[in-house]
């Protein structure tokens, strides 16, 4: 049994009972917290596990109450969305005593796929005469409470567009206390011109506290040492790529990685290399030509004109497949970009789950530029993108890519980093541009979508300067 703002309540044989007395009928269930009763007035709806009752709370106020039976697999997920109707009244009661002058004229938690609003986060518009606020809220178990930015931007240019006559100045997100730290962050970079953005935290007891983010949100950020690989590993990594398709990568720990369109089949460990995809051998002149015919089939499963594209090694990774197009051609997204060095994951983005991949490049001037991969529809993609951009702007304003061996030969500008989101064509989600007009204008953003045999080859088909549509 649900009940918007209660938990889940098990209906268990000895713990409930039906009792109807003079057109009365009464529903009862209890357990060792809790004793529920409620008259049932009326059926809402019906389907199979499921009954909806219309039933009367004290005070004659009526509500509703779910029957479901979680026995069928219809009825999968019910719990969890148990859990987020609790936290949505619990969010009414919240917005109730922060500031009981406005009305809350909707809150919900029910997905709304066609304008990209998630049941994870409940949101509410609140009204004060024709002054209008958004609201969104992370609940205690979000998984990632990171995402209530992206959302809460969705839900207040929705709610602008479609509340014309109100004044939606802004919007108010509730996150659980200790976890406001990457949106706190994040709302620095954000235009004040486009919203007002306040932000809230709430503890175990319900209680509500304004969060400055300028008092949270300290940056996380690691600039290592890039050190320079083994010579012999090098050598061995020489050897099994040679005359094949496949791409050598240094990375930052001085370890070398090699790669078939972007799935690595060898890593190199201080002096020795290792290969295979699952279980991994070491490499020496007995295993040198078992490692080739590895590398051998994984360019014969992952080829662009392959017939089989169903074939896992051909479906795999495929960000990391246009990350190796990019890198091999990365003069298409512009010419000013030198081909090489480009780096993977500089700095390190600690504590945040991404989706995307991140390169790090210079132009001729000596201006790095953060290149963000997505090889198929993200939402959170220019968030996401804006949390690698603020790293790498840190380390820039303190000068410490060229003293820690980055770029060498090259001197790098002082200047904000540009960052292009990269991404097949139609694969940017549709969110992206809104999104990126709440960006602040510091924030040199371009999107650069790409043909759709970018597999095979890659070609820009559009650039697009921040929030404007391609044409």
């Amino acid at each position: 049994m649900l009940e918007p703002g209660e938990e889940i309540l098990a209906l268990e044989k000895g713990h409930y009972a039906l009792d109807l007395r003079a057109s009365r009928l009464t529903i009862q269930a209890w357990d060792r917290h809790r004793n529920f009763v409620r008259r049932i007035v009326d059926i809402h709806s019906r389907q199979r596990g499921k009954l909806e009752l219309v039933v009367e709370r004290f005070a004659r106020k009526l509500g509703r109450v779910t029957l479901v039976d979680l026995a069928r697999p219809a009825a999968e997920g019910w719990e969890r969305k148990g859990a987020r109707l609790v936290f949505r009244e619990q969010l009414r009661e919240m917005l109730s005593r922060l500031d009981p002058d406005w009305t809350i004229a909707e809150l919900s938690s029910e997905a709304d796929l066609e304008h990209s609003l998630s049941p994870v986060y409940p949101r509410a518009l609140l009204k004060k005469g024709s002054a209008g606020r958004a609201v969104i809220a992370a609940g205690p178990d979000t998984a990632e409470p990171s995402g209530i930015l992206s959302f809460g931007l969705v839900w207040l240019d929705y709610l602008r567009k479609r509340e014309p006559r109100l004044t939606i100045d802004g919007i108010s997100l509730f996150l659980p206390k200790g976890q406001e730290g990457e949106t706190a962050l994040r709302l620095r970079f954000l235009d004040p011109r486009a919203a007002r953005y306040d932000l809230f935290t709430y503890g175990e007891n319900g209680l509500v506290e304004p969060a400055d983010p300028m008092d949270h949100g300290n940056l996380k950020t690691r600039l290592d040492v890039f050190c320079s690989p083994e010579p012999r590993a090098e050598h061995w990594v020489e050897r099994l790529c040679e005359g094949s398709e496949a791409e050598t990568v240094v990375n930052p720990d001085g370890s070398v990685s090699a790669r078939l369109r972007g799935i690595e089949f060898a890593r190199s460990a201080g002096p020795e290399v290792l290969f295979g995809l699952k279980k991994r051998a070491l490499l020496h002149e007995g295993t040198l030509a078992e490692a080739r015919r590895l590398c051998t089939a994984l360019a014969e499963a992952r080829r662009e004109g392959s017939r089989n594209r169903g074939h896992p090694l051909y479906r795999s990774q495929p960000e990391r497949w246009l990350e190796s197009r990019v890198r091999a051609q990365i003069g298409e997204l512009d010419a000013t970009l030198l081909a090489s060095p480009v780096y993977g994951q500089v700095p390190a983005v600690a504590g945040t789950e991404r989706s995307v991949i991140d390169l790090l490049a210079a132009d001729r001037r000596g201006r790095l530029t953060v290149v963000e991969l997505k090889a198929s529809a993200d939402l959170h993609l220019p968030l996401q993108a804006l949390d690698y951009w603020i790293r790498v702007q840190w380390h820039v304003e303190r000068g410490e890519f060229s003293g820690r061996g980055y770029f060498p030969g090259l001197a790098l500008v002082r200047e904000a980093p540009r960052l292009l989101l990269v991404s097949p064509a139609l694969e940017f989600h549709p969110t992206t541009e809104t999104i990126l007009r709440y960006f602040s204008a510091r924030i040199p953003v371009e999107r650069i979508g790409v043909a759709g045999g970018w597999r095979r080859d890659l070609r820009v088909m559009f650039r697009s300067i921040g929030a404007a549509t391609p044409d």
